[in-house]
């Protein structure tokens, strides 16, 4: 097996790559990583220069891992910067480093796809080695694994990364068949809540509707698109994705783009963005210009579930944070990170630090779960 590293995206073959990524997740997915790129919302200049690693055989693209070059910790969503701070204190140099992870996206899934399972192993001990080498060489104090899964996340413990926990929120679907009956599991004072959250929406004169990316037309789009650069702003910080990235996923993989808009005497008032995976709903992007009493959690939540029940998809995915989700049926998930240090002396202390937090990061799961709505 041989290694090359790529500076962009479209320098592998969609279908090739595609045919490693598969169809269930689609933020590893070639058209949503180019859009990306092509936007210019992922590059050096942003701080995230592709650096793509493709793993082949006898001519053959058995495995592909998308990395970057990160000069900063923006949009990653698991948090160091106090891993920073202490590095520059014992007089370290922390960026650059290596991130294994999908831009902006802190949603679970597939971080090193690969050909052939049973190659698992072998192909993720190449690209570890791959990456400490480059790393010695160009001085880079770290690589970073951001949200990966199940057996990916086994693999990369085997060769010696830290892992760090973290909690987010998920609905799971138990075979419901209405909204009433997920509702039917509730106790009677948060059944009641939602149904009283359900119904002010409409009360408020409000109207949902859901759109494919590709039914939508363009001028929904910049609706959309003005509706979310406004969550930003209202925290005095610019957007990380432009609209150009949206117009091309729209183009692209339309059918797996959900958009929810709130309507209010013929005009928008909100609107929220999810992505469709294969068994999974993937809520992303929020915004509004003017409050609405319960509009954020219809918007976002409510008819989410209504499509994922209404389309058979096993999980709704809601994003980081949000404690605000328990109350409405969205239980405490672990999520996970794999982290590699150069200097053994910090990796040592980063060790310690993430068993202190582990027991914390537990602590807070058990408690959220006590919040759960759901009948005892």
């Amino acid at each position: 097996m041989e290694i090359k590293q790529i500076t962009a995206i479209d320098q592998v073959d969609s279908q090739a790559w595609n045919a490693l990524a598969g169809d269930g997740y689609p933020f590893i997915r070639h058209e949503f990583l180019l859009a990306l790129e092509e936007s210019g919302c992922v590059s050096r200049q942003t701080g995230w220069q592709p650096l793509h690693l493709l793993v082949w055989e006898n001519a053959e693209l058995v495995a592909g891992m998308p990395l970057y070059l990160k000069g900063h910790s923006r949009g990653e969503y698991v948090f160091d910067h106090q891993w920073v701070y202490a590095y520059g204190q014992n007089g370290g140099d922390y960026y650059p480093k290596w991130l294994t992870a999908i831009p902006f996206t802190p949603c679970q899934g597939v971080r090193i796809a690969v050909k052939d399972p049973t190659d698992q192993h072998q192909i993720t001990g190449l690209l570890v080695d791959f990456i400490k080498n480059k790393s010695e060489q160009a001085g880079i104090s770290s690589w970073h694994c951001l949200f990966p899964v199940g057996e990916q996340l086994d693999k990369l413990r085997n060769f010696d990364l830290l892992v760090r926990e973290g909690v987010q929120f998920q609905w799971f679907n138990r075979n419901y068949q209405t909204f009433d009956d997920f509702l039917s599991t509730f106790n009677h004072s948060k059944r009641k809540m939602l149904k009283r959250e359900r119904r002010k929406v409409a009360e408020q004169g409000i109207t949902m509707i859901r759109l494919s990316g590709k039914e939508a037309s363009e001028q929904q789009w910049q609706v959309f698109y003005d509706f979310y650069q406004m969550t930003y702003l209202k925290h005095g910080m610019p957007p990380y994705l432009n609209l150009d990235f949206f117009l091309r996923c729209a183009e692209r993989m339309g059918d797996q783009l959900l958009l929810v808009f709130a309507l209010k005497d013929g005009t928008y008032v909100g609107a929220a963005l999810s992505f469709v995976g294969g068994d999974t709903l993937y809520g992303r992007y929020w915004g509004c210009h003017e409050e609405y009493n319960a509009l954020h959690f219809e918007a976002c939540y409510y008819q989410g579930l209504d499509y994922c029940i209404e389309h058979g998809l096993q999980r709704f995915d809601s994003g980081a944070q949000g404690e605000h989700k328990i109350a409405r049926g969205f239980e405490p998930v672990t999520t996970y990170s794999a982290h590699w240090f150069q200097d053994e002396r910090f990796a040592k202390a980063i060790e310690q630090f993430l068993l202190r937090e582990k027991s914390a990061v537990q602590f807070y799961k058990d408690d959220a779960t006590n919040y759960l709505p759901f009948k005892r």
